[in-house]
């Protein structure tokens, strides 16, 4: 990509409204295009057996491009490490609850399971619950991983829900510096600040200077 005009296009290995939304937030800034991956849903997932986010996220960039040539194939993996509990939920954010079989409610709302879970795990901790969310990405194209980039945020788990926006853990994630919760921001400022949006952000200055 050498101008914003070109448009060049990404295809996200990702199906998620909220990471779409914040990838393309984050891409207009930059001239690019963010598309789901054609046929996504007929591709098998790969499974996600890295220890890090970014391990993960390589992982299913070089898998997803593999099935889909000649295409550029954006994919991520992303969660929250809360320091009370050495890091956890860490790369098992988007299954936290499911995997230790938390059945406190009947639900199909993973997000409300999960955070739920969160709070019952931190219950014998003290406060502040010190947060930060990470997020990795790889762009690959024919199985190879051609850029990777990384975002974060610091922030602090609080003890109630704020806010209608975001998904995941943002109704829980306190921005202190702004007196607000990832769930109360506006799209611009949530492209400024959150990890997701610090990330691309990085991926997509490397690949204006390293055009793929």
């Amino acid at each position: 990509m050498s101008a914003p005009e070109s448009r060049e296009t990404l295809y996200a290995a990702s199906s998620n409204a909220g990471k779409l939304r914040d990838f393309s937030v984050a891409a207009a800034v930059f001239g690019v295009k963010i598309a789901v991956l054609p046929g996504l849903a007929e591709i098998r997932a790969p499974a996600e057996e890295g220890a890090t986010f970014a391990a993960n996220a390589r992982l299913k960039a070089e898998a997803y491009s593999r099935v889909r040539p000649g295409l550029l194939v954006l994919a991520d993996d992303s969660g929250l490490e809360v320091d009370a509990l050495g890091g956890a939920p860490g790369v098992r954010s988007a299954r936290y609850a499911d995997d230790a079989g938390f059945d406190l409610i009947d639900s199909e709302d993973a997000d409300g399971r999960n955070n739920l879970y969160l709070l019952e795990q931190l219950r014998e901790h003290s406060q502040p619950w010190t947060a930060r969310y990470r997020c990795a990405l790889a762009l690959a194209r024919d199985s190879v991983t051609l850029l990777t980039a990384s975002g974060a945020v610091e922030g602090e788990i609080i003890v109630e829900p704020h806010g209608m926006g975001g998904f995941g853990y943002d109704p829980l994630f306190w921005l202190p510096e702004l007196g607000k919760t990832m769930a109360e921001i506006d799209l611009e400022t949530k492209q400024r600040l959150s990890h997701r949006g610090r990330a691309l952000q990085a991926l997509l200055q490397r690949l204006r200077s390293t055009p793929c």
